[in-house]
């Protein structure tokens, strides 16, 4: 939780930074606002863009690519938006260099002017704040248990070896259990027939 708090503060500065950055002078006191975003991938010229056809359109974008990942608690969404944020401006940086020959970097305001450093400082701290997130929880799938078993009439099956005497029952399944013997009245005596009447 407190990661998750930490990485999108980190990440909601960064894409403040970057948006915030075309304001700002980039080259030679010129504002990053007027470079056209077409100029990134033909050549930097002095034609000035509009605030919507300029290199803060791909920071917007970024920054919002960052709320939803902020939002969602992806890491994934929050890296690709600083991502974006660095490949744009080391692309300008790239077509500036073609177009002036080198970069140069002065503190009198000729060269590469504050705009750049916040642009690449945002784009850095989104990067961190995608390390330091920890994303979402995942979800724990439970074992799947096994299906009911419904009742019969025999019973559960036996475990065991059958008990003596089995065979005979399983013979009959509908009697009782054990040995059916039929009762036998006992013999009578016969009489003698020799012996006296009476006797």
């Amino acid at each position: 939780m407190i990661r998750n708090v930490a990485g999108s503060v980190l990440a909601l500065i960064g894409a403040t930074a970057a948006v915030w950055s075309p304001f700002r002078a980039w080259y030679d006191g010129r504002h990053g606002s007027t470079y056209r975003i077409g100029d990134l991938f033909t050549g930097v010229t002095d034609a000035r863009a509009g605030v919507l056809g300029s290199i803060l359109l791909p920071f917007a974008f970024a920054a919002l690519v960052t709320l939803v990942g902020v939002v969602l608690r992806s890491r994934l969404l929050v890296a690709l938006a600083g991502l974006v944020v660095l490949g744009f401006t080391v692309l300008w940086m790239v077509r500036v260099g073609q177009a002036e020959g080198s970069l140069a970097v002065s503190g009198d305001g000729h060269g590469l002017n504050d705009g750049v450093a916040n642009a690449l400082g945002g784009g850095v701290l989104l990067l961190i704040g995608a390390l330091v997130m920890s994303g979402r929880p995942r979800s724990h799938r439970l074992p799947a248990e096994p299906p009911p078993t419904r009742p019969t009439l025999d019973g559960p099956p036996p475990t065991g070896p059958p008990p003596a005497g089995d065979a005979e029952t399983r013979s009959m399944p509908y009697a009782a259990p054990g040995r059916f013997d039929v009762p036998v009245d006992p013999p009578r005596e016969r009489p003698d027939r020799d012996a006296p009447p009476g006797a």
